[in-house]
């Protein structure tokens, strides 16, 4: 093949349910992943060495060398199959960098698909998503795409029903928040309040079974009522105008508002895509998109 290109959603966690600081340094999580049809797209073309480039929203900030997780990604699945890495992976962004929804995580993802067809290596799906959850614990759902539910530290997948489409709006804030940072001040809120951040101290987190039945009906009224993120506190805490984002979009029609994963990008369900498109209009920069979407994508 002369060229490969593979589409990879962002996501939204619909729950993020954080458990104690384990002794390995993650967290614990229930995490229900959603994937949203906001796309990154990677292609891989044949080079003499390993080569990154990048296009779109915030490619400023993309890093052009090793340490992007599309580059590992390569990596990776060269030295599983005994290959050289030689290949130019050309990243189309339009997920916000640094945003709480899972871009990095995406373009790693996309970089496996896209390197195993032009590779002709035919790696079963399990291997892939081994080689996701090795690089990060958000690849593994941006491969799969659809709704899960996220364990362990967000990595082990379980697929769940989704019986409609949601419309969202996303409102991404200028510069991004670490999710490190996030946490940390996570861990830190929980100590400030007297409690502990330790996972042997904490009840594992579970699935919201209300919250999975939303997703099964189709019910955007249900979702709403059930949406939850253990990180926010912190991301507003570390960003406070991430509160008067989420005040705006709720006066705006939004049946319900949350940061997305780590932040700072905010996530509004709305009742339809009229409504979403109103939404929208509130903010300087916001994006609608419909969810379930597909996983990673061979175009």
């Amino acid at each position: 093949m002369s060229a490969v290109t593979v589409r990879v959603p962002a996501k939204v966690n619909v729950q993020l349910s954080v458990g104690g600081r384990r002794p390995d340094g993650f967290h614990d999580l229930a995490t229900v992943f959603l994937a949203v049809g906001l796309y990154d797209h990677v292609t891989a073309t044949p080079a003499e060495g390993l080569r990154i480039t990048a296009a779109g929203r915030d490619v400023d900030r993309v890093p052009l060398d090793g340490t992007n997780l599309a580059a590992r990604a390569a990596v990776a699945l060269a030295k599983r199959y005994g290959v050289e890495p030689d290949v130019h992976l050309h990243i189309d962004k339009d997920i916000p960098v640094a945003g709480g929804m899972a871009g990095g995580s995406a373009d790693a993802a996309g970089a496996l698909v896209a390197c195993d067809a032009l590779w002709g290596l035919g790696a079963p799906r399990e291997e892939l998503l081994a080689l996701c959850a090795d690089l990060g614990s958000d690849v593994p759902f941006s491969l799969a795409g659809g709704a899960a539910l996220g364990t362990g530290r967000g990595e082990i997948l379980t697929p769940l029903e989704v019986g409609g489409e949601f419309h969202w709006v996303f409102a991404v804030a200028e510069g991004g928040l670490s999710t490190p940072d996030v946490y940390r001040e996570c861990d830190r809120l929980r100590r400030a309040g007297g409690g502990s951040d330790l996972a042997a101290d904490l009840p594992a987190p579970g699935a919201d079974a209300a919250l999975v039945a939303a997703l099964r009906e189709g019910s955007a009224v249900g979702l709403a009522s059930a949406l939850s993120n253990d990180l926010q506190a912190a991301s507003v805490a570390l960003r406070p105008t991430l509160a008067d984002t989420l005040a705006t979009g709720l006066a705006a029609g939004a049946l319900a508002a949350l940061v997305s994963g780590s932040g700072p990008t905010c996530a509004f369900l709305a009742p339809s895509a009229g409504a979403a498109t109103t939404l929208a209009a509130a903010f300087p920069a916001a994006y609608p998109a419909l969810s379930p979407a597909p996983g990673a994508t061979l175009l």
